[in-house]
């Protein structure tokens, strides 16, 4: 028996042990991760990990945000501490402070996707006053809803689901914003002063929005409607 328990304890930490070896890479340098859109706000990558793989070693230097996209079931390993079992709904995003190096290992049998979402003003936002007045909340219309995750790094991060058909009433964007389809979308955008906009987006795509606009947001799709989205300010 002490044996088997010598070796079992083996087992858990050899995996560590190589994390520890192993040689760090930059994010951009992560096979898994795929840059999609970079500006002065944020650095976005679209994330899929083959089932029963593990990225390379990496480090995130900024805090930053993740969507999923479907279910997953995934190992968080960072250096020096002990690995987290992590499972994941469609759809849930969570924030993570940066600085630090770790691998994401996929126990799942289907890929591990994710938007992960660097705030690139991070430092200096982070004790900033926070230009929004309301960091929490939900907001409802008919078949709309709204609801407010968390406000992080001058960021405020919502999911919205609209009903096939429904519409989110006029709102103004005065800064930029970025939209992550957590399912397929197809959307009509009527902004002021212009005629509509089409929008149709598959699971995983993000689109980087400048603001100075008001406009309704409409599901012209047959679906219900799945998006998160990340507001900032304007300069």
């Amino acid at each position: 028996m002490k044996r088997l328990a010598f070796a079992l304890s083996v087992l858990l930490i050899f995996p560590l042990a190589l994390i520890a070896a192993a040689s760090e890479v930059e994010i951009t340098s992560e096979p898994s991760h795929h840059l999609a859109v970079e500006n002065e706000y944020v650095r976005v990558f679209q994330v899929e990990l083959a089932p029963k793989t593990t990225t390379l070693l990496h480090r995130h230097r900024h805090d930053y945000l993740f969507v999923t996209l479907g279910d997953s079931h995934v190992s968080n390993e960072v250096a020096d501490k002990p690995a987290v079992d992590l499972k994941l709904a469609d759809g849930e995003t969570r924030f993570t402070p940066g600085n630090f190096a770790h691998v994401a290992r996929n126990l799942s049998d289907q890929p591990f996707r994710n938007v992960t979402i660097e705030l690139l003003q991070d430092e200096k936002m982070r004790t900033a006053p926070s230009p929004w007045p309301m960091e929490g909340g939900d907001r409802e219309f008919p078949g709309v809803h709204i609801k407010v995750l968390f406000v992080r790094d001058g960021a405020r991060v919502s999911s919205i689901e609209l009903a096939p058909g429904a519409t989110v009433p006029s709102h103004h964007h005065d800064g930029p914003h970025l939209l992550v389809a957590v399912s397929d979308l197809d959307l009509r955008s009527d902004v002021e002063g212009k005629g509509p906009v089409p929008g149709q987006f598959k699971s995983g795509a993000v689109k980087w929005v400048p603001g100075g606009f008001t406009h309704t947001l409409t599901n012209v799709g047959k679906l219900p409607a799945r998006l998160v989205t990340v507001e900032f300010a304007a300069n």
